[in-house]
């Protein structure tokens, strides 16, 4: 069953902005204009790409987000909604992939696998828009409550990250390390790699 915690992130980001660099890179895009969207949450990012022409593939693990998502888009022929996780969903070819802070929860063990899923899926000169979790983040510390959200924290130092991104051409790279907030208000320390990445 979702978390309470889940829920109310989903009620906190349901018509959040859009992040600038996923606006950046549906402007670098070409066609077709096919995304994936991993980790959808409660569909704000789905409501962009539709709005851009995207034919959309989005999952999440969690039931409670492929529902919201389905009475949201429903009616929409262009949003094509899995309830999967990062290793069990069959990726399609797409020119845009989406990974806007779930990879935070993808198992260590998986990555790599997930990762080259990707990879294969991404046309070429199609673009990967993602945020990943650094080691001074709060989530990757010993009081973060896991148990709340999900069990697997997935960290990267920076060497790790771009070692990683070998064989794309990164496009942009942003390193958050700043004190903020959650969407629900909570004091957090965010340390978050930013990239955009082309296929080459």
């Amino acid at each position: 069953m979702t978390s309470k915690e889940i829920l109310a992130y989903y009620d906190a980001t349901v018509d959040r902005d859009v992040r600038a660099d996923l606006q950046r890179a549906v402007e670098l895009v070409g066609e077709p204009k096919i995304a994936i969207d991993c980790g959808c949450g409660a569909g704000s990012d789905i409501a962009y790409l539709l709005a851009n022409g995207f034919v959309v593939h989005a999952f999440d693990i969690e039931l409670a987000s492929i529902s919201r998502c389905r009475e949201r888009f429903g009616d929409n022929h262009r949003a094509l909604l899995s309830q999967a996780s990062f290793s069990s969903f069959s990726y399609p070819l797409a020119s845009l992939i989406v990974a806007d802070a779930s990879f935070f929860f993808c198992p260590e063990n998986e990555f790599s696998t997930v990762w080259e899923k990707i990879n294969t899926s991404l046309m070429p000169s199609g673009f990967f828009v993602g945020s990943f979790l650094g080691p001074n983040d709060t989530m990757a510390g010993s009081g973060f409550k896991r148990e709340a959200f999900w069990p697997d924290v997935l960290v990267f130092t920076e060497v790790q990250l771009r070692q990683t991104l070998v064989g794309v051409e990164i496009v942009k790279w942003t390193e958050h390390d700043m004190d903020g907030e959650t969407a629900q208000g909570e004091c957090h320390h965010w340390h978050i790699f930013s990239v955009i990445a082309k296929k080459i």
